[in-house]
């Protein structure tokens, strides 16, 4: 056995202790990322700005505006369909914005089958 290495441990560690501080730095990154996008709110609208839903990170939806023009009592599922859609679209925007921002910090590697 080499002086100072350790009983079991692979030689050339150094090599490993980098690739587990890079590994934990991307950890950081990554929930350092996840609560900022978290704490952002994405707006879509519907009906020709006749409704606008906004959501935030989260995925929850903190905000709906209707205007008066929408609202026909004769015809609510009009209006559903409108809210519908404009909170589906600020959602798509929240994903969007998630994974633009996780390909920027992974340099584009897929690590979903990682829990990340």
């Amino acid at each position: 056995m080499a002086k100072g290495a350790f009983r079991g441990m692979p030689q050339g560690g150094g090599a490993n202790m980098n690739a587990i501080k890079q590994a934990q730095k991307l950890q950081a990154d990554l929930l350092k990322m996840q609560g900022e996008l978290e704490e952002r709110e994405y707006t879509a609208t519907s009906g020709g700005g006749a409704v606008t839903a906004t959501v935030s990170g989260k995925h929850e939806l903190v905000k709906l505006e209707i205007l008066p023009d929408a609202v026909d009592p004769e015809d609510v599922e009009i209006l559903t369909d409108m809210i519908v859609a404009a909170v589906n679209e600020a959602n798509r925007t929240a994903d969007k914005a998630a994974n633009d921002n996780m390909s920027k910090l992974t340099g584009g590697l897929n690590l979903g089958g990682l829990g990340l």
